[in-house]
């Protein structure tokens, strides 16, 4: 088993969440992050005057997923999200040791 941490722009979530829901039945789990890259952040103009934007607002999604699934769940992310510019995001897999249902205790990939 797979956790898989995407890091994308806000206003990719949609798009994403519908392409996993198209590829499988995947629950996952979005908090809104802050952060910068390469870019250190970005520059915005508000009526006129430039400032600078230290940390720029990304969503965080988060599903476990079986070993099988990996290759496409993150093709799919990564196919999706992206823009093609600056600060497209991040893709991380890890491990995971153990899932267990609450509910019912189901373990492993059951409990997925």
């Amino acid at each position: 088993m797979k956790l898989v941490k995407a890091i994308i722009n806000p206003y990719k979530l949609n798009d994403v969440r519908d392409a996993l829901s198209d590829l499988g039945s995947y629950g996952l789990t979005t908090t809104e992050v802050k952060g910068y890259g390469r870019q250190k952040g970005q520059k915005e103009i508000y009526r006129g005057a430039e400032y600078e934007i230290s940390y720029v607002p990304k969503i965080m999604i988060e599903l476990a997923i079986s070993d099988d699934a990996l290759d496409s769940v993150v093709a799919c992310i990564s196919e999706t999200a992206r823009t093609g510019k600056v600060g497209d995001g991040k893709i991380f897999v890890m491990p995971i040791e153990e899932v267990i249902r609450v509910r019912t205790a189901e373990t492993g990939d059951d409990a997925l």
